[in-house]
């Protein structure tokens, strides 16, 4: 099991409204392996977002096992979650959630301080991680001077910066033009590749999908389908013929 990062077992969610009971998600069962890329499939209402919020430790299953790295945060409190969201979780939102007043630097550094690292230390490490994703030269600029590629970019450096055991992309291209888009598909490949994060991707769109390694289709809170991509696309080696692939 040293391999496996997210371990899922007959995972159930009811959402109770007044007298009616909506089942989001009905069994599902997954494992991730560390330093895998995933795809999550499905239309509006099969459960994707509901499975995102339970991967993310945003919200908890009404019952079943979820595993994060080795450690059940099944029936975690929300602080216990918000702890395991904080150190184990990298989240890239299609919206890219940057504070508008704040420098790209400073928006990066925002998880150190939540987890109480030295000022010198959470600089360092949100520097070197915008570098990463090629951003050393626009630390000091603030969202409303970057290119939409640009915020993703530092969202991303956001997300790697606690070096979270998975990164939860939901719908990370969405908002994109297909060059940016491509940009960003690039550098979270390159990222799984030289570093062995382990990713997940949510969306609707089957083209962003073939990226992963693996896609998993839900339809009424079920996994109905389970495709390996043989040969996923690399983005950085798409032709420019091609862009319309990542939009």
């Amino acid at each position: 099991m040293d391999d496996i990062v997210i371990w899922i077992e007959d995972l159930h969610k009811i959402y109770r409204m007044g007298t009616n009971e909506v089942h989001a998600l009905r069994g599902v069962s997954l494992a991730v392996k560390r330093g895998e890329t995933l795809a999550i499939m499905g239309p509006s209402g099969s459960g994707k977002s509901t499975l995102m919020n339970i991967l993310g430790c945003l919200d908890q299953p009404t019952y079943g096992i979820y595993q994060l790295d080795g450690e059940d945060v099944s029936k975690m409190r929300d602080d216990e979650l918000a702890a395991v969201r904080n150190r184990g979780v990298g989240f890239v939102f299609q919206s890219f959630n940057l504070l508008p007043r704040t420098t790209a630097l400073d928006n990066v550094q925002l998880p150190l301080v939540y987890a109480g690292t030295s000022p010198k230390m959470r600089r360092e490490q949100a520097k070197a991680m915008l570098e990463s994703v090629g951003l050393g030269d626009r630390i000091h600029h603030m969202p409303n001077e970057l290119s939409g590629g640009q915020q993703q970019r530092v969202a991303i450096a956001r997300a790697l910066v606690n070096r979270p055991a998975i990164i939860l992309a939901d719908e990370p291209t969405g908002n994109l033009d297909s060059t940016s888009g491509r940009e960003v598909m690039s550098i979270l490949q390159r990222l799984n590749r030289e570093q062995g994060i382990t990713v997940v991707l949510v969306t609707h769109d089957p083209r962003i999908g073939q990226h992963a390694q693996r896609v998993l289709h839900l339809f009424d809170g079920k996994i109905f389908r389970e495709e390996i991509v043989t040969h996923p696309i690399q983005a950085d080696e798409a032709p420019l013929g091609e862009e319309e692939v990542i939009g």
